[in-house]
């Protein structure tokens, strides 16, 4: 597949500034992280700061299902591309 083949997602700049806002608080976890390892604190305490990225994450994707969900899929049904529910079974095999 070539780089020209890819779909893409047209976001209003309200759902881009809102998701990108919470990336760039999972980037700061992250980084928090290494600080920690580098730091050498206690194994418990990275160990919670890593959770917590974890469902920060998890926030983030249902976030990015809902508006693929409420927008891509939506649109690709008004307009009868039917495969894309093939693709969303696939999709939620994948990110399961």
């Amino acid at each position: 597949m070539k780089v020209t083949d890819l779909k893409k997602t047209y976001r209003s700049e309200e759902m881009t500034k809102k998701l990108t806002k919470r990336i760039n608080i999972i980037e700061g976890q992250v980084k928090g992280i290494k600080q920690m390892v580098i730091d050498d604190r206690y194994c418990g305490d990275i160990l919670i700061q890593v959770a917590a990225i974890n469902r920060a994450l998890k926030s983030l994707s249902n976030e990015i299902l809902k508006n693929h969900l409420t927008t891509c899929v939506v649109e690709d049904i008004k307009n009868e591309k039917l495969e894309v529910i093939d693709e969303v079974i696939d999709l939620f095999n994948k990110i399961k």
